[in-house]
């Protein structure tokens, strides 16, 4: 299938930590990557012209043909399942819960299938979890009221309130809570709940007499606190009729309390790390399609200009299908730097090298990309500066800067580059007169994959300032930036002139 593309695909796909499976439309898998490798119990190769239904558990294959067929014939994107649980099985024969997504794609002429799987065993158990305890607040005997904070009037009540209370829901949307506190006024109220408002308490534990619709009453702990109901202001009070268990409520609230918290805190980082995950496999997904759509028209294109007087137009597409290949040869190695970092497989070459031999090749290789009227001012004073470091990575440091510095920057502008050393270190200045770095940004910039808010529909992975950071830092080195935006960025890099072997 992909045999004259192979490296960068495998490269791609073992750079993804979901598992990919491609199929060709006679359901047999013709590519697997590493994760989906170990997800499903099979070693490297192994699953190779393996028919897809040795992923499946044995009582889905039945219905699994048609409803393959039936994806082929529509080919659209689409999750698998339409909200049915699914399930994939491994080598050994175990099952296990499964998220998919089916993304249909043509390659040289032959339709195929793209399958990325997410193991969502622990998420299942987090949302049974979460019902189980949602389920404990819908049942529970003790009375829930949410009221909006401004307004003081209520807007919603669990099952246990509306049994004690004895109104109904709509005749509760109507009152407040003084219509059940009879030891409370309004302005009472708002200022034992002032504390609330203010922030200077988180909740607030009080106790009430409340009255029931038959005019009964009935001591009650109150716990409330302020919370968001999509955009509006609420406040969350759970009650407890403390008539005869005053003390085993209050210890049962607390600690649904404390789960709820430990609920939410889960629920945030899942959501991160989702997020994070969705955004890799966008920027993988268009950082390589678009270069790579681009070489499949230009390598097409090619084939009709047969003619000598038709030369020109085949050396734009030469040049085209070179400097796409380049900038995915740009994304690999970035994604193999990451590689090697993450599991520590770096070993830096360190040697004694003139600065300027550096800087003239990397301002050598930024010429061929300078736009029009852009101008690189070169330092000055530099023939003599050397440094004792590993040259490859304070070129990768130094092209990465000014390559984003022209990248950001529009035609007919200076990017001024200023070094610095004394006896102990190397100050490398890039400054530019570019888009800038917006300021709610910047404190995310050197983060893996990030892009800037006014920088996502330029070309980039946000990778390359993550790599330059971790490198520089391995080096006892640093790099740090200040930015305004539509105005632009100066990067400083500071290193010892002498690197600790």
């Amino acid at each position: 299938m992909f045999e004259q593309d192979r490296d960068i695909f495998n490269i791609l796909l073992d750079s993804i930590s979901e598992g990919v499976v491609i199929v060709d439309k006679h359901q047999k898998i013709v590519e697997v990557n590493k994760a989906g490798e170990i997800m499903f119990g099979y070693g490297e190769g192994e699953l190779s012209n393996q028919p897809l239904n040795v992923l499946i558990p044995k009582n889905y294959h039945a219905n699994h043909g048609a409803h393959f067929k039936g994806f082929v014939k529509e080919h659209k994107q689409r999750s698998m399942g339409h909200g049915r649980d699914i399930y994939g099985a491994k080598k050994d024969g175990s099952i296990f819960p499964i998220e998919a997504s089916l993304n249909p794609f043509s390659f040289h002429g032959h339709d195929f299938i793209m399958t990325l799987v997410i193991d969502i065993t622990e998420r299942k158990k987090l949302e049974q979890e979460k019902n189980h305890l949602a389920k404990i607040f819908l049942e529970s005997l003790n009375e829930i009221y949410v009221f909006d904070a401004k307004t003081l009037n209520f807007i919603n009540v669990n099952q246990g309130a509306l049994k004690n209370i004895g109104y109904s829901l709509e005749e509760l949307k109507s009152m407040t809570p003084l219509d059940i506190k009879a030891d409370y006024t309004e302005a009472e109220f708002r200022e034992e709940i002032e504390s609330l408002n203010n922030g200077s308490i988180e909740k607030l534990e009080l106790e009430a007499i409340h009255t029931r619709k038959d005019g009964t009453t009935y001591p009650a702990n109150i716990h409330l606190q302020r919370s968001k109901l999509g955009d509006r202001d609420v406040y969350v009070a759970i009650i407890l009729d403390i008539t005869e268990q005053k003390n085993y409520t209050e210890r049962l609230e607390k600690t649904v309390a404390v789960r709820t918290d430990e609920l939410k805190t889960a629920l945030a980082a899942e959501k991160d790390l989702n997020d994070l995950k969705t955004k890799f496999l966008s920027m993988v997904s268009h950082e390589f399609k678009t270069p790579l759509s681009g070489i499949l028209t230009s390598t097409m294109l090619l084939g009709k200009y047969k003619l000598t007087e038709q030369q020109d137009k085949r050396e734009k597409h030469i040049s085209t299908i070179t400097d796409k290949v380049q900038y995915l040869n740009v994304i690999l190695n970035d994604f193999l730097s990451v590689e090697k970092l993450e599991k520590g497989k770096i070993n830096y070459k360190f040697s004694n090298f003139k600065i300027s031999k550096v800087l003239n090749e990397v301002i050598y290789n930024a010429n061929m990309v300078l736009k029009d009227g852009q101008h690189i001012n070169y330092p000055e004073n530099i023939d003599d500066l050397s440094l004792y470091q590993d040259e490859k990575i304070v070129e990768l440091a130094l092209s990465n800067l000014i390559y984003n510095a022209i990248k950001y920057s529009s035609e007919n502008t200076i990017i001024d580059i200023e070094i610095f050393q004394n006896k102990d270190t190397t100050i490398f200045k890039i400054k530019d007169n570019g888009i800038g770095i917006p300021k709610k940004d910047q404190k995310n910039i050197f983060g893996r994959y990030f892009r800037a808010e006014n920088a996502l529909l330029m070309q980039g992975t946000g990778i390359g300032l993550n790599i330059v950071k971790d490198h520089l830092e391995k080096l006892n080195g640093s790099i740090t930036f200040t930015s305004i935006e539509h105005k632009g960025s100066t990067f400083t890099i500071e290193l010892p002139n002498k690197a600790e072997v």
